[in-house]
């Protein structure tokens, strides 16, 4: 068997479409001959690094946004209903102690990003399924505990969330995924024959199939495969 290719993934809760990205990456991690690496940074510093303005803060964009969201939930096979005031979820309260959250939850994590993916799933639940706040430390803590992490766990990553060292972390993952020329999430980047092929958002995975030499088999392979 060839060598497994390494695909980062950069991303944060508060993007939508990234939760998608992630859910799919996730499923093909056992289906492509691929290592995975879960890349948790902050939207906020991307977008302004990169001069963008965010697709909420321009009126059609916003509309067009919420009837695409309810059709891909369907289609992806995830969960998602817009919070009930995004404009305050998403650019009032932000995401920033959330994402530090989840980096002190890797930074702690030894030996895979099971931790990770979980807590960042159960981030993306509250936020975009049921929402719910992601900011506040009791949020967090809930989050990680419906994530399986346990009290003792969850006080440690709490504290080092708040960190110098978390923060600094962070700020190095968004500058890498603006090194890598993102101007949002979610950011794929292919490690593909020693150079990078970077994708952007959550409607590229058929051609990174073709750039990696693997098979797209649809956003939920394994309901793909039965179909066969």
């Amino acid at each position: 068997m060839t060598s497994k290719k390494v695909i980062e993934f950069f991303y944060d809760v508060v993007s939508p479409y990234s939760w998608l990205g992630f859910e799919v990456m996730c499923r093909y991690r056992h289906v492509w001959n691929i290592e995975l690496k879960l890349r948790p940074a902050f939207l906020g510093g991307v977008m302004q690094g990169a001069g963008n303005k965010p697709p909420g803060l321009v009126p059609n964009k916003s509309l067009y946004m919420t009837k695409d969201l309810n059709r891909l939930s369907e289609y992806f096979g995830v969960p998602m209903q817009a919070p009930s005031d995004p404009f305050e979820a998403m650019f009032q309260k932000g995401s920033l102690s959330a994402m530090r959250f989840v980096a002190a939850v890797q930074e702690r994590e030894k030996g895979g990003d099971e931790q990770v993916e979980r807590v960042s799933r159960e981030l993306w639940r509250r936020i975009w399924s049921e929402d719910k706040d992601i900011t506040a430390p009791a949020s967090l803590s809930e989050a990680a505990m419906k994530a399986g992490l346990s009290d003792s766990e969850i006080k440690e990553v709490l504290k080092l969330s708040t960190s110098k060292e978390i923060k600094d972390k962070l700020k190095s993952t968004t500058q890498c995924a603006l090194d890598h020329g993102a101007f949002g999430f979610p950011l794929v980047v292919c490690h593909v024959n020693g150079k990078p092929e970077v994708f952007f958002g959550s409607d590229r995975f058929e051609l990174m199939a073709h750039c990696i030499g693997e098979k797209w088999l649809g956003p939920q392979p394994g309901k793909s495969t039965a179909k066969l």
